[in-house]
């Protein structure tokens, strides 16, 4: 089950962009310009629906590692690209980033919120390479996506189902999204244990011991 979260969360995709002012909204989603706000919001609804963004990003992404698994070419390099092509340009790495650091966030300058940006791209690069590349073979994908979808504005939660390989216990996860120019994942939760909250524990678990001097250091050298 652990591994088929892994792929899950895999799918979704990462943006290393700084457009945040506050921490309003719905759960403490940080609010961003929306651009589709300008027009008729029921239209914006019809045009670009979370829930068909949301059944776009993973059935892409899915499906593509099913035909490099199908031709023989699932190299780690090739899913790595893959990684890099379907995933990395749909989450929102800055919402990610600013909301597992927190209170934290005001305290870096520019650079140190890039490092931290690119040290929880990296690390998912790496570990969902190496899952995505464990999968001997991925015959089938069906993806649904509950009707009953949460919105407040520029943001929303949706419910899928997932099942791999004809497998009779489907994935049930919950991708929590937010719209500029398109929308971005920015949260992952499953089971209850959502993906920002992990890695905040992990950067508090520091902190709490040594300082959030010595986080940035030692980020600072896993990049190096």
């Amino acid at each position: 089950m652990f591994k088929r979260l892994i792929i899950i969360l895999a799918i979704v995709q990462l943006n290393l962009a700084f457009a945040m002012d506050s921490m309003n909204g719905m759960n403490g989603i940080p609010t961003m310009p929306n651009p589709a706000q300008i027009i008729n919001e029921s239209v914006a609804d019809i045009i670009d629906p979370p829930n068909t963004a949301a059944l776009n990003i993973m059935m892409s992404a899915l499906s593509s590692l099913k035909e490099l698994k199908k031709s023989g070419k699932a190299t780690p390099e090739n899913i790595k690209s893959l990684i890099r092509i379907k995933l990395l340009p749909s989450i929102a790495m800055d919402v990610s980033t600013q909301l597992a650091l927190k209170k934290h966030w005001g305290k870096l300058n520019h650079n140190q919120k890039v490092i931290f940006q690119r040290y929880i791209s990296q690390s998912l690069m790496k570990d969902y390479a190496g899952i995505l590349g464990s999968y001997e073979k991925l015959d089938s994908v069906s993806i649904s996506v509950d009707s009953n979808v949460k919105r407040k504005n520029n943001k929303a939660i949706v419910k899928l189902i997932i099942t791999l390989n004809d497998d009779p216990k489907p994935i049930n996860i919950t991708l929590k999204m937010i719209r500029s120019n398109q929308w971005r994942v920015y949260d992952v939760v499953f089971s209850g244990v959502s993906l920002v909250k992990n890695y905040a524990a992990q950067f508090n678990s520091h902190i709490r011991r040594k300082g959030i001097d010595s986080l940035v250091a030692k980020i600072f050298k896993k990049l190096k």
